[in-house]
């Protein structure tokens, strides 16, 4: 038997060098995903997704990637899409809660912190498994728009502009180099556009892609097929 063997099961212990491989398998699953993209400007955060159609034979629209938690909040996900849901529904009644008890929508921060607390819970008692699921979640609240990336270990960082799944390291690039802070709706949306066509090594296809906005007047709202091939069109005639 390998000396990491008896670690290697469906009980998440430390192996003696210290690896939880239950989570890093849970990366592995994140980063076999889709890519999803988020990209924060001054009053808004924009959300994109490449949904990976496979076949012509699958209605796109069947396929979601990106989920609205409250008015003021949405997530995009990448890995394994039941796993996003059931932390979705578990988000959405965190949401709801904060709102009957305190009259008021909840903090975007807090809400992270209380869906991470969750996923680590997963990562250190037995009877489970950790979720297979990055989400990049986004909200604007009193203290304006944020963006959180959260990890399957429950670990959590707020980005200015970030991307997960199969395609993160040629995005990652992208946003790197061409963010700024000034970025308005739409700049963030030709940004996330530029960022996704890189991940996609150009294939990027209208018909497969979803994106969302979370503004500080219109809250949390997708974008409708037609302005997203408007988006992509005007994108790709630049």
């Amino acid at each position: 038997m390998q000396p990491n063997m008896a670690y290697d099961r469906a009980i998440t212990v430390f192996s003696p060098d210290g690896r939880l491989f239950q989570v890093e398998y849970a990366r592995e699953a994140v980063k076999r995903g889709t890519t999803a993209v988020g990209v924060r400007g001054e009053d808004a955060v924009v959300l994109l997704v490449d949904k990976r159609v496979s076949s012509r034979l699958v209605v796109p629209a069947s396929i979601e990637k990106i989920f609205a938690i409250d008015n003021h909040v949405g997530c995009a996900t990448s890995g394994l899409v039941a796993d996003a849901r059931a932390l979705v529904d578990r988000a959405r009644v965190e949401a709801q809660m904060n709102r009957v008890t305190y009259d008021e929508s909840i903090p975007v921060e807090t809400l992270v912190k209380k869906i991470c607390d969750f996923k680590q819970s997963y990562t250190q008692f037995g009877g489970g498994r950790p979720f297979g699921t990055a989400l990049l979640v986004a909200g604007v609240d009193g203290s304006g728009p944020h963006l959180f990336e959260t990890d399957p270990s429950g670990a959590l960082i707020e980005y200015r502009a970030s991307a997960v799944g199969s395609g993160r390291a040629k995005a990652m690039e992208v946003l790197e180099g061409h963010f700024k802070e000034s970025l308005g709706t739409d700049g963030a949306i030709g940004l996330g556009l530029k960022a996704l066509h890189a991940a996609t090594e150009g294939k990027l296809n209208a018909d497969a892609l979803e994106i969302a906005v979370v503004e500080s007047e219109k809250g949390f709202h997708k974008l409708d097929a037609t302005t997203v091939k408007k988006a992509v069109k005007g994108f790709l005639e630049e």
